[in-house]
């Protein structure tokens, strides 16, 4: 018989799961609940994992195929294990780290790739004494408290999602920062999207948008601004105080979220991301089937005309 037991944490989304300890493979009781809990509360919280990098990984393909990671700066995986993205602002080699600052604006996993993660799983394993939180918010809800008007114009509506707007991208080593634009050009997604397992809508925007298809630069700026200011309405947020050992996972088909930078920033704070590949490609790169140019140059002008 299974320990396992569910604890909702907020109303828009978070839910506690104890009686599990992770680092053993999980049952298929186990693994059927987890996953439902994951559909209905869309982030899931482990306290207390101790988990080795293989033992991680081996948990997170229990619910999908693990993104290659092949739009990851190589300097930011593991050693060991490049389907394991270190988070740290630790130095490397007397440098900051590649991903001192990330999640530093609301944002959807790998929105600037052909296929966003599907969901994530990060472990705990140094933290600052206070702050660093993460806070999650359910697109689900964002979507259907839109008023009708709004969810008629998003209908067929796309967006053009770049990775030189992550914030503070510019203070990262110039070879770091150098390597994540050859790897990942802009492209283009739907704003709306429909969950492949719960069929409800949401929509995916975010502050690594640079605009919407066939709108100005300012009318996508507003646009941009009300889906975004919505999305973060406190009603729609589950906010993630880390302890160590935690390990949370989430459904990135339909939240956003960002990771506060509200601490001490000399004080350590490690995480390990094991990101599952989405189910399929959802989008294009902006040159492809709108203005036929390979290089960046010409693709970072393509973004302009058609934002």
């Amino acid at each position: 018989m299974s320990d396992l037991k569910i604890t909702p944490l907020g109303f828009a989304a978070g839910a506690q799961i104890t009686g599990v300890n992770l680092s053993k493979p999980l049952s298929s009781t186990d693994r059927e609940a987890i996953h439902a809990a994951w559909l209905k509360h869309l982030v899931l919280v482990f306290p207390d994992q101790d988990l080795s990098p293989s033992e991680q990984i081996r948990f997170s393909e229990d619910f999908g195929d693990l993104d290659p990671q092949t739009s990851q700066a190589a300097s930011t995986l593991h050693p060991d294990h490049n389907q394991i993205l270190v988070l740290s602002n630790k130095m490397v080699g007397g440098k900051k780290s590649g991903t001192h600052n990330s999640g530093r604006n609301w944002h959807t996993d790998l929105s600037y790739t052909l296929r966003p993660a599907k969901g994530a799983t990060l472990h705990c394993l140094e933290k600052p004494p206070v702050g660093g939180d993460t806070m999650f918010a359910n697109l689900y809800l964002a979507y259907e408290t839109l008023g009708q008007r709004i969810k008629d114009l998003l209908e067929g509506l796309e967006a053009v999602h770049d990775v030189t707007l992550i914030r503070g991208l510019e203070q990262r080593e110039p070879e770091v920062i150098a390597e994540m634009k050859q790897r990942n050009p802009p492209v283009i997604h739907p704003v709306i999207r429909v969950h492949p397992e719960t069929g409800r809508k949401s929509y995916m925007v975010g502050e690594r948008i640079r605009g919407f298809v066939g709108m100005s630069d300012e009318e996508s700026q507003a646009l941009k601004d009300l889906l975004n200011r919505h999305a973060a309405s406190p009603e729609f947020i589950y906010r993630h105080r880390w302890s160590l050992g935690d390990v949370v996972m989430w459904d990135n088909r339909c939240t956003c979220h960002v990771a506060l930078g509200d601490f001490d920033q000399t004080r350590p704070r490690v995480m390990h991301r094991c990101s599952l590949e989405g189910e399929q490609e959802t989008g294009r790169f902006v040159d492809r089937g709108n203005t036929g140019v390979t290089d960046r140059a010409a693709m970072v002008q393509a973004v302009a005309a058609v934002s």
